[in-house]
């Protein structure tokens, strides 16, 4: 670093500084990151390395990601099952099957919309208002929390429909139009 005072005469002795640098590999450095960096323990049965490289076999696994993602309330010390609900390993393993059907069938729907909505090259309003074409189901779900039956006078009316959730469930099959009575 130098120092460089100005030679113009309105500066009013002005001192700036001048950094001069070299970048460069320090590859010791750069194997030692390398080596400190996480790891991954994966088990399979397909012992054929053609089949199934440890490239592509950690892309299999960080795939899942989302799926496992869906599990982690399970392993949330409030999900207290075991001790207040469950009595019997019978009824833990039927909770766990009941868990593992609803998280697949949340994230089949999931998938559904999302692909509904690049083949329409369409998007929704995320959270923030931001227009996306990968909305989570929680949010869809949330997005029809405030969609109530009313009944008035014999005749059923569908309160606070507007046209973005009329679209949302233009994406989903005829039996969530059913369910909203929009169609017979």
């Amino acid at each position: 670093m130098t120092q460089v005072k100005s030679n113009k005469k309105d500066t009013s002795g002005e001192i700036s500084y001048q950094i001069s640098a070299t970048v460069s590999q320090d590859e010791s450095k750069i194997n030692t990151e390398l080596l400190s960096a996480g790891r991954f323990i994966i088990a399979t049965n397909v012992l054929d390395s053609q089949e199934l490289s440890n490239d592509s076999m950690l892309s299999e696994y960080k795939a899942q990601q989302s799926c496992e993602r869906g599990f982690g309330f399970l392993k949330d010390p409030l999900f207290f099952a075991d001790s207040i609900f469950l009595k019997s390993p019978e009824r833990i393993e039927s909770l766990g099957m009941i868990m593992g059907l609803c998280l697949l069938v949340y994230t089949l729907a999931q998938r559904h919309i999302r692909n509904a909505l690049l083949e329409s090259k369409s998007t929704i309003k995320n959270q923030l208002g931001k227009a996306t074409n990968r909305p989570t189901l929680r949010w869809i779900f949330q997005c029809f929390q405030c969609i109530h039956l009313v009944t008035l006078n014999q005749e059923k009316h569908i309160s606070n429909w507007n046209k973005d959730r009329d679209f949302i469930l233009s994406l989903l099959p005829d039996d969530c139009l059913r369910y909203y009575q929009l169609v017979s």
